[in-house]
This record gives structure tokens, sequence and C-alpha cells, in this order.
């Protein structure tokens, strides 16, 4: 493409200041720049940039096209726009919806829009009308819907199970101590992909209901036991004998002594009844009269006793 010669009118101090009002006039109050180039695109067709101050349009250019026609001195104005220059912020390139959701993206509710042509899936098995072909087909092979994993959409997916985290190369696997394949609780699945996977079935192991392959393994293989380790030495107790706890304790209150006999008339009274008791005389005497007779109890005059001396 030849290269195009500058014109001098287009070019000149009063077609820029043309250009930069024209770009005034449509932008807001002082987001107008300094001039940055002007670009010839056609003969007597070209167009000046003025640098955006705009915070928010950082790297973008106000663009002014002008004009003249044959003969003319003098520029005219064609178009005012804002462009992107070089570094400048950009919204992402627009996504259709059904292109735009990741996997994992889908919540409860959310419904994804049908896919007409999807790589991974193929027609599957029509109804002939025959009653015994069709009972095979739907009822042992499991067929009879409309569309069906295609060879494409097979090895995908087995790519993705083989490498993501119930695969043989997640830390779990590694350091397993055997692998699914001769675990108990692992459960085949059907068809091609029986080869390489299967399901968990241990309630205990981290892949409990995912597609596990063959050579996974966890720390809940049902043929694996934790090796016995020896009881850890105990050492003799320490005593420390110069550590003192002080501990404060309250004294209970003194309860007041109550009269007691003398522990000498309590046992000449005690003896004097036993010598009642085993005495063999069929009299038995009284206690009281044991009691007088042993001087233990004192007894006190009558009162007609004491009536004479006091009318002396």
């Amino acid at each position: 493409m030849p290269v195009l010669k500058a014109d001098s009118t287009l070019a000149a101090a009063a077609a820029i200041e043309l250009a930069r009002e024209a770009a005034v006039s449509i932008a807001e109050p002082d987001t107008v720049g300094e001039h940055v180039a002007m670009v010839m695109e056609a003969e007597r067709l070209a167009t000046h940039y003025f640098r955006c101050t705009s915070s928010g349009y950082q790297g973008w250019r106000w663009s002014v096209s002008v004009a003249r026609s044959p003969r003319q001195k003098h520029a005219t104005i064609c178009e005012t726009s804002l462009v992107p220059g070089e570094g400048a912020i950009l919204a992402p390139e627009w996504v259709p919806y059904a292109e735009r959701i990741a996997p994992g993206d889908l919540g409860a509710g959310d419904v994804l829009p049908y896919r007409q042509e999807d790589p991974n899936l193929q027609p599957g098995f029509e109804a002939t009308g025959e009653e015994d072909i069709d009972a095979l087909a739907i009822n042992e092979l499991g067929l009879g819907r409309k569309r069906v994993l295609s060879p494409e959409g097979r090895e995908a997916a087995a790519q993705r199970w083989y490498d993501g985290e119930h695969g043989p190369r997640s830390e779990v696997a590694e350091k397993a101590p055997a692998r699914c394949v001769t675990c108990g609780y692992f459960v085949p699945m059907a068809g091609a992909l029986r080869r390489t996977f299967g399901v968990c079935a241990n309630e205990w192991s981290p892949s409990d209901g995912k597609v596990v392959s063959l050579d996974h393994g966890c720390g809940a293989h049902s043929e694996a036991d934790v090796a016995p380790q020896p009881p850890s030495p105990v050492g003799s107790p320490i005593v420390d004998e110069y550590a003192v706890e002080m501990v404060q304790f309250e004294r209970p209150a003194a309860a007041p002594a109550a009269p007691t006999a003398e522990l000498s008339d309590v046992a000449q009274a005690a003896e004097a009844i036993e010598a009642v008791e085993t005495s063999e005389s069929t009299d038995v005497p009284d206690v009281a009269e044991v009691a007088v007779e042993s001087g233990l109890v004192e007894v006190a005059p009558a009162a007609s006793d004491q009536a004479p001396a006091e009318q002396a």
C-alpha cells in the first residue's frame, strides 16, 4: 500500500485547532489533552488524535477526521469520536451465555441452554417398532435415550477423571497403602469405562460416592491396617521435695462442753446394779435402796422431820 503524502492544509495549525474545538464540543470539560498524531486516511482526508485525560478512559484518544475538497484551502470536520489507543482499558470480548458458563457454575434451579451440536454426544437408539428388539435395546442395554455419549465425549470424561483428585496422581493416592482395584468397597462401572474406573462405596473414604480410577487409593482401603507401634517409654515420676504449697484452713468454733458425771460414781452405780441382777436371793432389793446404801444418792429429810426444828 503506497504511503500517502501529508496534506499541508490538513496538517496546518489551523486544521489542528479546528479539530480540537470539535473534540471539545462533544467531550466532558477538561478531558481533551494534547495533540498526539495525524494520520492520512486517503487523499485530502486525515485524522487528528488528541489524548483523553479522563481518569476512566486511560489510553483512549479523541479522533477527529478532517477533509478538504480539491483546490480548497481550509479543512472541514467530518466526524469526531473516542477510540482506544495502545494500552487502553477495554471491556472483555462478549461471550454468549451458552459458552460463558464454566464447570461448577451450575446451582440449584439453574438450567443450561440446549446445545443442538454437542461434540460429546451422538444420536442414541431409535425404536424400530418391533417389540422384541426394542425391549432388548431399552431394558437390557440401557438405550432408548435420544442422545448418548460419543467416543469423543467418553474420552474427554475419562481424561478429566483420571487427571482429577480421584486419579492416581493425587496426594491421597500417592500416600495410600494400596490401590482401589484390590479394595472390597470398589464397585466397577459398566461399559467401556469399566476397564479404568469404578465407584467408591466406602463411607470412611474421601472418595465415597465418587468415580475413582483403578490405580487410585486412600487410607480407608479394606485390606489396609495400621502397623502396631511399640509403647512409648515412661520415665520415673519426679517429686519436687522443695516445693511447698501453702493451704489455709479455718478452724471450726469449739462447741460448749456438756456437764458430765464423775466417772467413779457412774462405775460404782453400774457395779451395784450388776450385783443386784446376779444375786441368787429371791428378794430383789429396790434399785433406789441400793443406791442409798452405797452412798451414791442422798435422801432429803421429810417435811414432818423438819417441822419441830423450825418450831424450836
